[in-house]
């Protein structure tokens, strides 16, 4: 039998973007969040676990909102941004970033709070500045969290389903990822095609996450 591959690819293809956007976004806002003392701190930090809690499909609902050209934020960066979010392959990126926040930040955020102050203190002494410190002391002490960050975030958008059917909906080669595919399947009853898709992912994800307790484990023998 032959399978349609697409769905399976573009579930990569935004696993992998949205990875990379977190990392880079999620990595500085972390390290700040472990070292601010603004008394919005908890504010914000419920903020970001809310993705963690709410229903996907409420968070869909109002990013499709927001991102509906009607609406004056959507229609502001349609008209001036160029950018069309909803129904389209970059809502999902956004969506799917927003969605996978938690799972970057808060590893990250518990490496850097557990680092030990000496750590900072003696690049300090040593004329290093904040961001070589940065670069070049604490990134490299907190290696599990982030590699466990990553791949959290990786695994987690695969999964993704109820936020993505709400931004993206289901248009063939453009927002049609595999859980998608595996819904519309089950509802055709080709359960064939469907356990295909199924049985992708979870080889994907088992990998994946045992790759990361394999490193993890390599990482702390060495550091003992």
């Amino acid at each position: 039998m032959n399978h349609d591959w697409q769905p399976l690819l573009l579930t990569f293809k935004l696993a992998a973007i949205t990875t990379l956007i977190l990392c880079a976004v999620g990595i500085p806002f972390a390290w700040w969040l472990a070292h601010t003392r603004v008394r919005l701190k908890p504010v914000l930090e419920a903020l970001v676990s809310m993705p963690l809690v709410l229903p996907p499909s409420v968070l869909g609902f109002y990013l499709l909102l927001a991102f509906s050209p009607s609406n004056w934020f959507g229609g502001v960066l349609e008209q001036v941004a160029g950018l069309k979010l909803a129904f389209s392959f970059s809502g999902l990126v956004v969506a799917s970033v927003l969605f996978s926040f938690p799972f970057m930040v808060h590893p990250v955020q518990a490496g850097f709070q557990n680092l030990p102050k000496v750590l900072s203190e003696a690049a300090y002494t040593l004329g290093k500045s904040r961001w070589q410190t940065f670069l070049y002391v604490q990134l490299p002490n907190i290696r599990p969290q982030l590699v466990a960050g990553a791949v959290l975030s990786f695994a987690h958008t695969i999964g993704e389903f109820g936020v993505v059917l709400m931004i993206g909906g289901n248009l063939p080669g453009q927002t049609r990822v595999a859980s998608i595919a595996i819904y519309d399947e089950v509802e055709a009853m080709n359960y064939d095609a469907a356990n295909f898709y199924a049985l992708v992912l979870f080889a994907i994800s088992f990998v994946t996450l045992l790759g990361v307790y394999l490193v993890n484990r390599k990482m702390m023998a060495r550091v003992i």
